[in-house]
């Protein structure tokens, strides 16, 4: 019998990472294409630390789908580094979703169409609203005595989205943001809001070249827009990869935080 590890990763490797709801309407399912897996049929177990947290990772799941359901990704992280470090996967609220016809389920913020490129409208109130509450988790790890430099944000889809405002609009410089088949929720006036030490933040962005729920274009226009606002981006395009999140893109994030961590908090 293969490993939890294993099957993990096969699962990332070869499905998307949707939430089916059976007998739903078609539209409901379009947009559920933004979500990922279902939940495995038992929790994960929890990985105790040895001592204090020294690093914080957040992840924020895509539109339908629930923090509980992504706490496999953290089967990745088992290198001794990492063993200081504390995971949070917080659920979106539940609330209407404009392209689902006013479906109710797990939303950060409303999303107007499906599939989104790069001149998809903007919904920037409920996005700095959804980036408030981002922030106020980031500022208790910090409080609770975590540098901002080890504090590392990331997500799928909607939720990459997000992790890109709250990175943006972070105060302080952190540890990274990681974007996986995201795109821009702000125009570029926001640019102006950022501040400088946020400016030094490091921007992971991985998209696949088949997407087409988060079309490509749209993750394309990540690097433009943060090197317009002098923000730099490392950005990792996957041909023939769909609206999903495979093990490589996982174990590229792992290799990334590790070469970010900082030794001290």
């Amino acid at each position: 019998m293969r490993s939890h590890l294993t099957r993990f990763r096969t699962i990332l490797q070869t499905q998307p990472l949707s939430l089916l709801f059976g007998a739903v309407l078609c539209a409901c399912l379009i947009a559920l294409l933004l979500g990922r897996s279902a939940p495995s049929d038992q929790p994960p177990h929890p990985h105790p630390m040895a001592g204090p947290a020294r690093s914080f990772v957040l992840w924020l799941h895509g539109l339908g789908d629930s923090g509980p359901a992504n706490e496999p990704i953290r089967s990745f992280f088992s290198d001794s580094v990492f063993n200081l470090t504390k995971w949070a996967f917080p659920s979106a609220p539940n609330q209407p979703v404009s392209c689902n016809y006013g479906s109710i389920m797990p939303s950060w913020f409303d999303i107007h169409e499906i599939p989104i490129s790069s001149a998809s409208p903007k919904n920037e109130k409920e996005v700095i609203e959804a980036v408030q509450k981002v922030h106020a988790m980031i500022d208790k790890e910090v409080e609770n005595g975590i540098s901002p430099e080890n504090v590392f944000v990331c997500g799928f889809s909607q939720g990459g989205a997000l992790t890109l405002a709250s990175v943006l609009l972070y105060p302080k410089t952190l540890g990274g943001g990681a974007v996986f088949s995201g795109w821009v929720p702000f125009n570029s006036s926001i640019i102006e809001k950022i501040s400088p030490e946020a400016k030094k933040t490091p921007i992971l962005w991985s998209h696949g070249m088949a997407d087409q729920t988060v079309l490509f274009e749209a993750g394309q226009a990540g690097p433009p827009f943060l090197q317009q606002a002098g923000m730099s981006c490392e950005f990792k395009a996957y041909p023939g990869l769909g609206h999903t999140i495979t093990g490589d893109e996982i174990n590229s994030l792992k290799s990334w935080i590790k070469s970010r961590l900082k030794s001290s908090s």
